[in-house]
C-alpha cells in the first residue's frame, strides 16, 4: 500500500459517508482536514469510517490509532496526514494472520 493508496480510500470513504448521509461534501485533497471541512463528521463517525478505509485497503488499523486526529485535546491530521499515518500503522490483512 503507498500513500497514494491511503490517500484515495480516505477521499472515497469520506464522500461515501457524507454522500449516504445527505450531506454536501466539498472538493477533498490532502491538505483537508475532514472534521473541520465536513458537516456533522465528527468523533461519532470515524471509528465507522476507519472500518470502511481498513476494509478498502485489506488492513487491519489497531483500535488504539486515530487516524482522523484529535485523541487527548490533540491536533486533527489533514487527509495527507491521516494517510500516512495509516501507512505507518496498518499492518496487511494477512501478515496478522500468519503472526497468528
Amino acid at each position: 500500500m503507498t500513500l497514494d493508496d491511503a490517500r484515495k480510500a480516505l477521499i472515497e470513504v469520506l464522500k461515501d459517508i457524507q454522500a449516504r448521509s445527505g450531506l454536501g461534501c466539498p472538493q477533498l485533497d490532502g491538505s483537508v482536514v475532514p472534521p473541520k471541512a465536513l458537516e456533522k463528521f465528527d468523533s461519532t463517525v470515524w471509528p465507522a469510517a476507519t472500518t470502511l478505509v481498513a476494509r478498502k485497503l485489506g488492513v487491519k488499523i489497531p483500535p488504539d490509532v486515530h487516524i482522523f486526529g484529535g485523541e487527548k485535546g490533540g491536533p486533527l491530521l489533514t487527509i495527507d496526514q491521516s494517510a500516512k499515518l495509516i501507512c505507518d500503522k496498518s499492518r496487511a490483512k494477512n501478515a496478522v494472520k500468519a503472526a497468528a
